[in-house]
């Protein structure tokens, strides 16, 4: 995409070594990096970016191999797309853009990038939140029949090369749709701008092997490191807001669950389903805005 989706946004590429970062770049204030999730690009802040971007410097990249960002395929261990990897992108990009310490916002994907930054480079995120998401370990636990049904993805694309591959090449478009369809309670919470660039970028097949390679190193990889800094006892040390559907009535509570990993943690749920930037932008930001405020 060659020019901005956000109003008032810089369009911005970023070489960082192996991989090249698309980004929209926009607003003033302090530091605030946004990072999407699966199966979207950065176009998945659209309702709330420039709400955001009246308080902060806001960049939203597409994460590496999503998108317009691009970077190497796959390898035997995962390395490529685990999410210290992609984390380190976003330090890269911060840092060519002059800021060595930042505010975090993530959701699905782009948190577990968030909370590994967090964990791997304390002293450069100042504040994280959170949407939909809890630890990978801690996903894995407790992952059960009613979480492989609805989020049978996990387990699909966890497969070794190149079966999940070869299966969303037969009909990308209809997986694509259907996913999205899966993951809102709310019919057309996706616009349809917002949508034809998920499938601009859907459409490549090299997005859809590192979506592919980026579950993979969940099962793997992002898992083990996990477990690493569990044994070790390294905690998220800057302040964490976590949001979560509330549709998941009856799961564990997130706050609680993310206070064996961080020592400040507020949250709430939001009425909406997986999708919360594009299904409820207004109580996202009724909540995030005062956070950030506050931390960033």
């Amino acid at each position: 995409m060659s020019t901005p989706f956000f109003p008032g946004f810089d369009v911005r590429r970023f070489a960082l070594g192996d991989a090249t970062i698309h980004a929209e770049v926009g607003g003033s204030g302090p530091p605030l990096l946004l990072l999407h999730g699966y199966p979207q690009t950065h176009v998945a802040w659209h309702r709330i970016a420039p709400t955001l971007a009246r308080h902060f410097t806001v960049v939203a990249p597409d994460l590496r191999g999503y998108g317009d960002s691009v970077g190497p395929g796959g390898d035997p261990l995962h390395i490529h797309h685990c999410k210290r990897t992609l984390g380190g992108d976003q330090v890269a990009l911060m840092r060519a853009l002059g800021f060595e310490r930042f505010a975090v916002m993530g959701h699905d994907r782009g948190a577990r990038v968030g909370y590994r930054l967090c964990l791997d480079r304390p002293e450069a995120v100042s504040a994280f939140v959170s949407l939909t998401v809890v630890p990978t370990e801690t996903m894995w636990q407790r992952a059960g029949m009613a979480f492989g049904l609805k989020a049978f993805h996990w387990y699909l694309f966890a497969q070794p090369f190149d079966l999940p591959e070869r299966m969303l090449r037969a009909d990308p478009g209809y997986f694509l749709d259907w996913a999205l369809r899966n993951a809102v309670l709310k019919v057309g919470a996706v616009t349809p701008e917002a949508l034809a660039e998920y499938h601009r970028a859907f459409a490549k097949e090299s997005v859809r092997h590192a979506m592919v390679e980026d579950y993979r190193a969940a099962a793997s990889i992002d898992l083990q490191h996990d477990r690493d800094d569990l044994a070790a006892g390294r905690r998220i040390a800057c302040p964490l807001q976590v949001l979560w559907s509330a549709s998941s009535a009856g799961a564990p509570d997130p706050v609680e669950t993310w206070r064996a990993w961080a020592d400040d943690v507020e949250g709430a749920a939001v009425d909406c389903g997986h999708l919360m930037a594009e299904e409820a932008p207004d109580e996202v930001l009724a909540h995030v805005l005062p956070f950030l405020q506050r931390h960033a």
